[in-house]
């Protein structure tokens, strides 16, 4: 992956003497400021991007430190796009991937699930007896995490908590990682399909522990010299990052088997009584990055080629996978703490960037914006039912071909056009070709299926009878 298509989205909390906080999008080749969004102060694990697909346009979702307020932001304009109410102030925030659900996490260990566009209330419940560090949802979508100061991480089924028949009742977690003595400060997901996946949480107890959802089970547990406040995990799963207050560890999850120089072997594995020191020293299977200042973000890129570490002086430290070398410092934001980091292509509709001019695209060519709803504040049973939900149309097919499709790929001029008139009588006709093609196809499958029965038959057929007299009588002079 490209390192020109990515990009670190960096968030910073309000200072006394620096002023308001901000949000801001970076070019991770450069150090370049692509995008600023202003008027938002962000305390860590609050601040979610939702990507700009399905021909609608991302968003930017912003808990605020200082009040119960969701500040949301387009890629389109570097102006607060909309601001939504909250129940009240979250100690953290989390939008799936696909910015269809969200959820918020209280300091009394409560949380919220929302559904963006409607802005239904569909679950809240208690989730934890103290404060919620941290909530995340899988790659796929089918679980939320929530990690707590009461030492937990509870996984929580979607399809459980959307389950209208069990609304009702109080939600139960599919299950509960209880093996920490110390409150949880970061959960890191892998990218597989919800429940075969495996999660990662960091304590102050100064331990890293490796779960396996699909087994309900403890792998792992990774010991290191001081508490941990974060943990990020390679896209590769080969590695995982885990940073203390001033010091970034890296532990490789897998090691040479034996005398092999290329056989590997998974780290572990032996269950609660397996236990990995890891020391400040560098070795075979860890290294550390020392950091001058103590650490309050740490992020890995979308390819894990490089790692971001951002600071309470307000420095964002790019260092070089796998050599560790620092390629740069992004000294923008010095004064403020950097409380967010995240790793994300580079949004297509991004404001003021040079596709827009490039391609020629006007104000109609770019994807409207994906709706939010104004969140409520309790659950309503009848809203559920109703279950309204407004949608925007997405880009006709002349405005992917003039907007969409030069980003898809270097080869996309080779991608054949859609119409450009869209009339019905154009449509009606391709519909009769393509139903056209599809008859043959299948009458094509049907002869080919025939064919391969009839083989089929004969093969069986030889097989049972045995060879013929003629084969026989060959075989036996050639015997002879």
């Amino acid at each position: 992956m490209s390192a020109l298509q990515q990009s670190v989205l960096i968030g910073t909390s309000s200072s006394q003497t620096a002023g308001a906080g901000s949000l801001a999008l970076h070019d991770i080749s450069t150090g370049t400021n692509l995008a600023t969004f202003k008027q938002s102060s962000v305390l860590p694990n609050c601040t979610s991007a939702v990507p700009t697909a399905d021909g609608l346009g991302g968003l930017l979702l912003a808990s605020q430190q200082d009040k119960a307020v969701l500040n949301v932001y387009s890629w389109q304009k570097d102006q607060l796009h909309q601001k939504v109410l909250l129940p009240q102030k979250l100690s953290c925030f989390a939008a799936d991937g696909k910015g269809e659900w969200c959820a918020g996490g209280t300091s009394d260990g409560q949380i919220y699930l929302w559904e963006v566009a409607s802005g239904i209330l569909f679950a809240s419940f208690d989730a934890h007896y103290r404060r919620v560090t941290k909530l995340a949802f899988t790659a796929c979508g089918g679980a939320l995490l929530s990690a707590s100061e009461d030492a937990s991480v509870a996984v929580w089924a979607m399809s459980r908590l959307l389950n209208e028949d069990l609304q009702g009742e109080i939600p139960t977690p599919y299950c509960t990682l209880s093996n920490h003595t110390l409150p949880v400060t970061d959960i890191a997901i892998g990218s597989s399909i919800f429940p075969n996946l495996r999660v990662l949480t960091s304590s102050l107890d100064n331990s890293v522990k490796v779960w396996d959802l699909n087994t309900r089970s403890l792998l792992t547990t990774f010991l290191f010299p001081a508490p941990i406040q974060s943990v990020s995990l390679d896209p590769y799963e080969r590695a995982l990052f885990a940073a203390s207050a001033q010091t970034v560890h890296q532990v490789e999850l897998f090691r040479r088997r034996g005398d092999s120089t290329t056989r590997r072997e998974a780290v572990g594995g032996g269950g609660m009584g397996d236990i990995v020191s890891v020391s400040a020293e560098a070795d075979e299977d860890s290294r550390a990055i020392p950091v001058k200042d103590p650490i309050t973000a740490v992020s890995l890129s979308l390819s894990g080629s490089h790692l971001f570490v951002g600071t309470s002086t307000g420095f964002v430290h790019v260092y070089d996978l796998p050599s560790h070398q620092l390629l740069r410092t992004i000294q923008t934001y010095k004064g403020f703490s950097i409380t967010h980091l995240t790793s994300l292509l580079r949004p297509a509709d991004l404001v003021g960037h040079s596709t827009l001019s490039v391609l020629g695209a006007t104000q109609a060519s770019v994807p409207p914006i994906r709706p939010v709803g104004q969140f409520r504040k309790v659950p309503s049973l009848k809203e559920r039912e109703e279950h309204v939900v407004p949608i925007k149309a997405a880009l006709q097919p002349s405005l992917f071909d003039s907007f969409l499709r030069p980003l898809l790929s270097p080869h996309s001029a080779a991608l054949p056009s859609a119409t450009t008139s869209g009339a019905p009588t154009d449509t009606a006709k391709r519909v009769e070709e393509l139903e056209a093609e599809v008859a043959q196809l299948r009458e094509h499958l049907g002869r080919a299926q025939g064919v391969n029965d009839a083989m089929w038959a004969g093969m069986v057929e030889l097989g049972l009878r045995g060879p013929s007299t003629d084969e026989s009588a060959k075989r036996r002079r050639t015997e002879e």
